[in-house]
């Protein structure tokens, strides 16, 4: 059990890197092919794969309570961290007036109203349908939100329907179903068509990378309605091939940041601060090289899922005291 444990924080820790890095090769995608290339490769797969690991994790909806639980979890942060980035954004903007909108998610904090909107769709539909049907019922409403030409980035309404086909899948997905990825015989393709994947994005930069955000309308992409959808089924099924290539490298063992896998929600919060600021300096004649931008994303995601930052900031995330405190109380 330990070492399946171990494993699904390795997940958590590198998809999470994934997030930093991904948003640190944000502002340079159309400097190079090569560039262009890792980005569109990240979002192929990174946050359809947490999505994915978060519903795998969320089996006890059913429990009296669980759902209560979830919204503290997520709510109350994102509420705090959504007045939090509005003030942010209003000093470094130098914007006139201050504006909070809790409806529109600021930035990154989309996931945290997508996966309470997740978890009460999940509740309802594991209560009323069956596995097969529901996940046919979650794809047709995630191809369809496309259509609608409103913004769909209030209260993240494009991204929660578009995404919940895979927290509905890591829902219905048992343990033993992830063995298979780790044969030499299974490994091999899925690494072949990475690499195919990886070329085929390298020589054809002229892809929209909104096709992978999942928050932008048919109309807006510039497709028709059939066409979109038809890209959106594409989309769907390279997420699902490059989850299991994802799933499939990751390693079992233990390293010394196995642990702080549990502490992705600490990166994933507070990384932007960083990330934003840097978008926002010009000094640079050059822009960084992959090799920097690719050490970057490891000490921040080292500083911000160790220990220290979550004992540090887990008032404000958990609603609970700081770890130092926690433990002197054991102490007494």
């Amino acid at each position: 059990m330990k070492k399946r444990d171990d494993y699904f924080d390795n997940v958590r820790f590198f998809l999470v890197f994934l997030v930093v890095f991904g948003h640190l090769l944000r502002p340079y995608v159309y400097d190079s092919p090569l560039i262009y290339a890792f980005y569109m490769m990240i979002y192929s797969f990174h946050m359809p794969a947490f999505i994915f690991i978060s519903g795998f994790f969320a089996k006890g909806i059913m429990r009296p309570g669980y759902l209560k639980k979830v919204a503290g979890k997520l709510l109350i942060p994102l509420v705090f961290f959504q007045i939090v980035y509005s003030i942010f954004y209003f000093w470094i903007e130098h914007e006139e007036a201050l504006s909070v909108s809790l409806l529109i998610p600021e930035w990154s904090l989309w996931f945290l109203i997508s996966l309470f909107f997740w978890h009460v769709l999940l509740l309802a539909t594991v209560k009323w349908a069956k596995p097969l049907p529901a996940l046919v019922i979650s794809i047709g409403a995630g191809l369809l939100i496309g259509l609608v030409t409103e913004s769909s980035t209030v209260l993240s309404i494009g991204r929660t329907f578009v995404f919940f086909p895979f927290f509905l899948a890591g829902y219905y997905i048992k343990k033993e179903w992830f063995q298979p990825l780790f044969r030499l015989s299974v490994r091999i393709p899925l690494m072949l068509f990475a690499a195919m994947l990886f070329v085929f994005f390298f020589f054809n930069i002229h892809i929209q990378i909104e096709w992978l955000f999942g928050s932008t309308s048919y109309t807006t992409l510039e497709a028709e309605p059939l066409t979109g959808m038809i890209f959106r089924i594409l989309v769907y099924m390279i997420n699902l091939v490059m989850i299991a290539f994802f799933l499939s490298i990751v390693t079992k063992k233990t390293f010394f940041f196995t642990s702080w896998g549990r502490n992705t929600l600490y990166v994933y919060l507070l990384h932007g601060f960083f990330v934003q600021s840097s978008r926002r300096v010009d000094t640079l004649e050059l822009p960084p090289s992959m090799l920097v931008l690719f050490m970057t994303a490891v000490v921040l995601t080292l500083a911000l899922s160790s220990p220290l930052t979550a004992a540090l900031f887990r008032p404000f995330l958990e609603q609970k005291r700081p770890g130092f405190l926690t433990k002197k109380e054991k102490k007494t």
